[in-house]
This record gives C-alpha cells, structure tokens and sequence, in this order.
C-alpha cells in the first residue's frame, strides 16, 4: 500500500450526485431516543402545544419546536453547558444533525435562534415538556409515585461578584471601598493604595440585604461548596426513591432556606405527576436536616387529601425543646416525624437519599453542564435546568429499557467485554493454525451495535 497524501486544493464541484456522498453512520443511541420520542408523539404533540405562541400564515417559517427541545437535550447528553457550545455541536456533527432531522446540506440553527425561541416559548411549556417524559415513563412502567427525597445545591449564575453594586447608593466596590478610606481619614491616591486599604481592613463580608448585580438582580451571594463566594441560584430536586426520576426540578433564588422550600417543591412535583396522568398525591417525603423545622413538618401533614408522612433527619441540640408557648399541632407533627426517622425504615430511606440524590445532582450539575448557568433571570434558568432534568428522565427511561443512558460512557461495559473476549478468541485461534475469520467471530461495535437490536424489541414489546 503506498503513502496517501493530502488533496492538493481544487475547485469544487458545481453539481454532487447525492448517490455518491459517503453513507456516515449515525450514533446508536440518538437513533433509539428518535426512535423512544417518536413511540410517545413527541413531535406532533409539542407543536400543538407551541402553535398559539406563533404567527399563522405570516413570515417564513421558523424553526420547529420539536427540534428545540431535542438540541437543549442534547446538552445534556454531551455536557455542553452554553447554548452558543449546543449549536456549534450540533452543526459540526453530522449525527447529531441526523437526530434532530436535518439533511446533510441543511444548516442546523445558530445559538440566535435556540435564544429567540427560548424567549416565544413561555415556562409552561417547559413544564409540559418535563411532565411528557414523566408520562411516557409513566407508559413503560417505571415510576411509583410513593416515596420522593428531596435536597438542593447551588448553581454559579452568569454574574461576576465584581459588578455589584450598593442598593442604597448604587456604588460598586470600588466606590464604596474608597468612601471607607476617606471615612477613615486614609489617603488614597492609585488603585493599588486602594486594594492594600482593602485587604487589611476588618469585616469585608457582604449582605444580600445591600447588595445586588445589576445584570441579575434575581441572583444571590452565596458561599459555594468549594469556599468560593458566587452569586448564585439554588436548585432542588425531588426525585422518586425507588426509580430515580426527578418528579421536580425547581430553582430558587440562593438565599432561600431549605425549610421555607419543601411544601413548594412536593406541589410541583404534584402537579408533575397530575399531568403525567399517574397519582399526584405523594405519600412520603424524605430530607436530610436542613429541612427540619416545625412549620415544614406541620405544611408537609397538611398537603394534598391524606398529607405526607415526612422522614426529615432532626438537627441536634443542646437543650431540650419546649412546648409551652407552640401550638399542639407542632409538637405531634415533631414526634410523629421523630418516631419514623429513628425507626429501621427512617434509617433505611434516609441511607437511599443521600446516595440517589446526590447522584441525580452528579448527573444534571457535573456531567449535564448545568452547575454554571448562562442565562439571566429566574425564569430563563429554570426553562434551561427543567429541560436537563427532563434529558436526565429520558437518558434513565433510555438506560431501563436498553442498557446505556448515555451517548457516552461505560453502562454497555457487559457487551463492550463479550465482544473483547470474542476477538482474543479469535487470536487465540489463529495462533493454533493457519488465520481463518470463523463466522462467530465478534468485534466490538458490531457486538454493541447488536446489543442495542436486541434490547430494542422491548419498546416494541411493551
């Protein structure tokens, strides 16, 4: 075989037979999430719900929901954190175009456009499109609807901590610091005497109460996990123990106690529920000691028809509660919740929260590219966090039914090892005698590829 050189630059051809173009093979997974949406009538569905939010018969034709909605999931499943990193994929990625029904010589849309329908198409829709992928687990059977855990975490909003500014005087830091130095009687003449005056005073903390961004008012200053200080959102998830789904993802401003969000977060997972047409009433609740007090523990009794028996782990203190100036309906809520949460059942659920919780954050947060948000505006955050949760929903129906939840990664290692062990034989047997391909000879993506074949005729089956 002789050395392949580089093409040497020529003009291009004016006319292309399409007959001739290479036949590119697509990726396995995206062919079977096509092939998942389009069992439930995703495409249909979601432009009736969209029509009302367009013009009719007037203006070219703008860029079909269904197709929105499928590139924010691929954010997910690629871990692209932007919408300017989606759109980029997308057109440098010739699956990708596939999935979301574009020719090879059609251009996928631009980052302008993801922003522009972002905007038309208002929250609850998003909330209609999370609830779809509940119902069409809901289809396959794979939700319970019995027991949730909720928790929360904080996501890095699109503000710099260096453009806030006073709520009473509207000074940035650097104003506002050198207001101190004169206050103070220190002379201040360049900027460096000015961070030296900065670094040794005392008390640099600052208030939510005093300061805000101006590019986002509706993010909070918060400490992070990591000890940096970010202005912030928070996220909550309520997800159903028994199948990990995320029946709610709900996003708050940072500041927001845990406690004060419960009862907000169980409605929406609620009303999830109704409108994926399973049973909206929840009939437990498990949360670790952030959550406790006894206006949540009594709110949680009295939601829904029955109420929800709440499991939330009791922060300890050092002296003894009273109850002599609270109402009796505090008191039974607490020891009601006390007596399930040291039971073997308390301690069981509460061993499942922080494992399935903290690893729906790992998934959305880490992997999912949503720990850092590019958008600004409570709203705009979560229609962009609710379509990854719901991706997240889709890649778990996705793993249940066919093995692989993700494009990328390592949950068909079980085929990916039969298919290794299938070519060592090969050689094995080829070291004996003379080299003859035997015709159960397996290579690895054609095992894979097999596997997926196999796996596929439980949609169809179920």
């Amino acid at each position: 075989m002789s050395l392949g050189r580089k093409p040497q630059e020529r003009q291009q051809e004016f006319w292309i037979e399409t007959d001739s173009l290479p036949d590119v093979p697509r990726h396995v997974f995206y062919d079977k999430l096509n092939a998942l949406l389009a069992e439930g009538d995703f495409d249909r569905w979601i432009e009736e719900t969209c029509a009302p939010y367009y013009a009719q018969k007037m203006g070219r034709r703008g860029i079909p929901p269904g197709v929105y909605f499928r590139m924010l999931f691929i954010g997910y499943f690629e871990g692209i954190d932007s919408q300017r990193g989606i759109a980029w994929r997308c057109a440098d990625s010739r699956s990708l175009s596939a999935f979301l029904g574009y020719a090879y010589n059609e251009e996928t849309p631009d980052h302008s456009s993801l922003s522009r329908i972002g905007v038309r198409i208002p929250l609850e829709v998003h909330e209609q499109v999370f609830a779809f992928v509940l119902k069409l687990a809901d289809e396959f059977g794979l939700l319970s609807n019995k027991t949730v855990a909720v928790d929360s975490t904080l996501l890095e909003a699109n503000a710099a901590m260096k453009s806030i500014v006073r709520k009473d005087t509207g000074d940035d830091w650097k104003a506002y610091v050198r207001g101190l130095a004169e206050a103070a009687g220190v002379p201040i003449e360049t900027d460096d005497d000015l961070r030296k005056f900065d670094k040794n005073r005392k008390d640099k903390k600052v208030s939510n109460d005093e300061w805000a961004s101006p590019s986002d008012p509706a993010a909070r200053i918060m400490k992070m996990k990591d000890g940096t200080t970010h202005l912030s959102y928070k996220a909550e998830h309520t997800i159903d123990l028994d199948s990990e789904f995320i029946l709610a993802a709900t996003i708050y401003q940072g500041h927001q106690a845990d406690m004060h969000t419960l009862t907000e977060s169980l409605s929406h997972a609620a009303d999830n529920l109704e409108q994926a047409g399973g049973v909206s009433e929840i009939e437990e609740a498990v949360a670790d000691k952030g959550y406790h007090s006894n206006q949540t523990l009594l709110g949680c009794r009295e939601l829904g028809t029955y109420g929800t028996r709440t499991y939330i782990a009791e922060s300890e203190l050092n002296h003894e509660r009273r109850w002599t100036d609270k109402p009796e309906d505090f008191e039974a809520a607490y020891r009601a919740n006390r007596r399930r949460n040291k039971g073997a059942r308390g301690q069981r659920l509460q061993k499942q929260r922080s494992e399935r919780v903290e690893r729906s954050f790992a998934h959305t947060c880490e992997t999912g590219g949503a720990r850092r948000t590019w958008l600004r505006g409570i709203e705009k955050v979560t229609k962009r966090y609710q379509m990854v949760a719901a991706a997240r929903n889709l890649g778990l129906i996705m793993l249940k039914l066919f093995g692989v939840g993700k494009p990328r990664c390592l949950q068909g290692l079980a085929a990916l090892l039969a298919a290794l062990i299938g070519v060592l034989e090969c050689f094995r047997n080829a070291s004996k005698r003379r080299w003859e391909p035997p015709n159960d000879c397996l290579f690895i993506r054609g095992t894979f590829d097999a596997s997926f074949s196999q796996t596929g005729s439980a949609l169809v089956a179920i």
